[in-house]
């Protein structure tokens, strides 16, 4: 067997541990009762087994597929292992191997922190030789947090009667103290620091990149700004039981952000539909813009109405539903506009050009005028090697 085909049958053989451990998910789940507390786990570690997979048979030399790999097995196993240890600690079901589930549930802190060299190794794997010493430190610094957890769950288990809290977890290791307390802080703190100098990197490089480079590092801060979006309105409406259904549901979807960063990831280091990132930042932001701005007016007219017109509630809301619908549109291809010229340059100029050219031809009646600034506009526009205009007699 060729090396080619040995990576395929060890990426086989991960996803489908990956595959087994994600499955494994929905019994222990309704088995432990812990409905939705496995949410980051999965919506990160899904879209990491996806792309592990498929980078991990395409580009075998690329570390980035297997490194995705790891971190999909990590937090599925880790999910898993605390269910169970729930299920056994917390609910009293009479399982077998209990201490061994409390030992595998601390594994999500491990697969977290190996995600961050992700970023670092972004697209290929490849690092210039003074970014090497960083990965290094990172390495030793994940080796001894790995050492640390290890002797501290050891511990923890070795004391009776064991000490389990609120979630099912080990006290000792979830709520660290003493010696293993600090060397965790010190080692967080480093891996902090390291983390925000490999994000610096990626900045640099995309100041001095072009082309497809350039292009994969949109995607990558693209990604990267959904997830910070989803952790910002997560902690912005955090609910701990207290607070409304609507502001459970959006502390529950925001989380769905974080996916976004292995996804974009994964489209950069495949190379697919790499070019359609300013199209996608450009309608994003549209949108986004223009929503809020429809939720504001409509807000704003449902208050008016109802607090200084004093018109009835049904009748303010129809009236504001139908103004926000009337603006929609208009609304929309000025922001589009807006957001086109500073992030999708490319498509304002080109519908610039076609703009200009139809003004034009409104008045031309010379032929081969109009032929030479056809030529002229598709050249601006669509940059082709060779143009060719033929008329029908």
């Amino acid at each position: 067997m060729d090396d080619t085909g040995r990576a395929a049958a060890w990426a086989a053989v991960l996803g489908g541990v990956a595959a087994l451990s994600l499955v494994a998910t929905l019994p222990l789940t309704l088995l432990s009762g812990q409905l939705g507390d496995g949410t980051v786990a999965l919506v990160i570690g899904i879209p990491c087994a996806g792309v592990g997979f498929l980078v991990a048979r395409r580009q075998p030399g690329n570390p980035l597929g297997w490194l995705f790999l790891a971190v999909a097995i990590l937090l599925f196993v880790s999910n898993d292992a605390g269910d169970y240890a729930y299920a056994v600690y917390r609910l009293g079901r009479h399982l077998p191997l209990g201490p061994v589930g409390l030992a595998v549930d601390e594994l999500w802190l491990p697969g977290v922190v190996l995600f961050v060299v992700l970023i670092l190794l972004f697209p290929d794997g490849r690092l210039p030789s003074r970014w090497r010493w960083a990965l290094r430190c990172y390495g030793a610094l994940y080796v001894v947090l790995l050492a640390a957890y290890a002797v501290a769950t050891a511990r923890a288990l070795a004391v009776r009667p064991l000490r389990i809290d609120a979630v099912g977890g080990l006290s000792a290791v979830d709520n660290p103290a003493g010696a293993f307390g600090a060397v965790t802080h010190v080692i967080l703190f480093l891996v902090l620091a390291l983390s925000s100098s490999f994000i610096l990197r990626q900045v640099l490089a995309w100041r001095a990149a072009s082309g497809d480079r350039r292009e994969q590092l949109k995607w990558l801060a693209s990604g990267a700004a959904i997830a910070i979006a989803g952790l910002i309105l997560a902690a912005a409406f955090g609910t701990n039981g207290q607070a409304s259904t609507a502001l459970e549901w959006i502390d529950n979807l925001s989380w769905f952000g974080l996916a976004a960063l292995p996804v974009s990831m994964g489209v950069a280091i495949l190379r697919y539909r790499l070019y359609d990132i300013d199209r996608i930042i450009s309608r994003t932001l549209a949108y986004a813009i223009v929503t809020g701005l429809l939720v504001g007016l409509y807000a704003g007219l449902v208050l008016l109405a109802t607090h200084v017109l004093t018109f009835r509630t049904p009748v303010a809301a129809a009236a504001s539903t139908l103004a926000a619908a009337a603006l929609f549109n208009p609304l929309r291809r000025r922001v589009q506009q807006a957001v086109d010229r500073r992030f999708n340059r490319a498509r304002y100029d080109a519908d610039q050009t076609v703009a200009a050219f139809a003004a034009g031809l409104k008045g031309a009646v010379d032929l081969d005028s109009v032929q030479d600034d056809l030529a002229r506009t598709v050249h601006q526009t669509l940059e082709p090697a060779h143009v060719s205009v033929w008329i029908s007699s």
